[in-house]
Formats: structure tokens, sequence, C-alpha cells
């Protein structure tokens, strides 16, 4: 079992260093075992999950290169990242999104939601919940099977063509390639929102006349 024996100012500290490079080995010992330290959290949010009925997967921890680029990246301490440790539950649609999202709201009581459907992040889609098990935020990350794909596709060309690619770099045809679909995604899942409305207030006006 690993104590939570580190101090707020010892991990950021921690970060600038990760931050400025290069790493030293104890910085790396350091790191490797603040990540360790959210394992028992993590369980505890992945059990709760699957006694909700949905399926987790995901990582413990993020790497250490993943890590260093965010501190890069961001203006953000060590001690505020939310996603040292997370996990993903992917579902069929965007009716299914909303209906996990308000189960494992009311199972993570305090849970903090991040949504960006409509304010994407570099086109990315999706529902964050955020729960603090002992200290530890826990990252979930709640996506439907299309923000899913299109989530799996920049990660990939990240991958492959320009690492920068997921985070609104790249050629432009690149960019705007994600862009538009991205946008597909949107409007798909709107459309499908309205019908879903649609179709339940029919039922609901048929149900209410066979009363007559």
């Amino acid at each position: 079992m690993i104590k939570n024996a580190f101090s707020k100012t010892q991990i950021d500290r921690l970060g600038d260093r990760l931050k400025g490079g290069p790493h030293t080995e104890s910085d790396l010992r350091l790191l490797d075992d603040y990540r360790r330290s959210f394992g028992e959290a993590y369980e505890a949010v992945v059990r709760t999950i699957r006694q909700r009925g949905e399926f987790p997967t995901g990582r413990l921890a993020k790497s250490t290169l993943s890590i260093v680029e965010k501190l890069r990246r961001e203006s953000i301490r060590l001690t505020q990242m939310q996603d040292i440790a997370g996990c993903r539950v992917v579902v069929t649609d965007v009716i299914e999104q909303e209906r996990v999202v308000a189960s494992l709201g009311a199972a993570f009581p305090g849970a903090s939601v991040i949504d960006r459907r409509d304010n994407p992040s570099y086109g990315y889609r999706a529902v964050h919940i955020i729960a603090e098990i002992s200290g530890k935020p826990i990252e979930i990350q709640v996506r439907s099977s299309l923000q899913h794909l299109w989530a799996e596709l920049s990660e990939k060309s990240s991958d492959v063509l320009d690492p920068t690619i997921k985070y609104g770099g790249g050629t432009d045809s690149w960019r705007n390639f994600l862009t538009s679909s991205s946008e597909a995604v949107a409007a798909h899942e709107e459309f499908e929102t309205t019908f879903s409305k649609a179709v339940a207030s029919t039922e609901v006006a048929v149900a209410g006349h066979e009363e007559f």
C-alpha cells in the first residue's frame, strides 16, 4: 500500500523540476510513487462504476511523458492536475451518455462535471466527471461511440503524423478535416437528441389519448 506521504509543496516543486528538465532519477522515482498513490482511489472509482452496470477501461496513471507535456503546455501545477489517474466509459449514443452521466453523478456526490460537447477542446467532445476519493481526483471520461471514434482518430493521427494535432496543431488540411468531422458528430448527436425527445413526446400523447 502506498501511503499518501506527500506534501503539496513537495509535489509542486517536483512538477516545476519536471517542467524545466532535465529529470533526475530521484525525481522520476518520486513521480512514480506519487502516481501509484492514486491506486486505491482509482480502484474504488472503477468498482463503483462497475456496480452501476458499466464497464470502464483505461489507465491507472498518466505516463511521465504525458505529465511533463501537460505541465509545459498549460499553466498548471502538478497538484492541480485532475487526470493523473482515470478511466473511460464508452456508450452507444448521446442519449445513453446522458443517462450514464446522471448515474455517475449520483454515485459520486460532489463530483465536478466538465461537459466538452458544446464547447469542445480542439474538436474533442465528451463529458468528464472528476470524482474525488480520499483527496485524490480521478477522471472519468464518458464518451458516445462517435465521440470515441473521433478521439481515437485524433490520437492516432497525433501519434503518426504530428504530436501537436490533438492540441490544434498539424497541417491546415488535417486540422480542417478534424474540425469538420467533429462538427458532423455534433450535428448527428443533436439530431439524435431531438428525435428521441420527439418520440418520447409522441408516446406520452398516445398514452394519454388511450386513457379516454
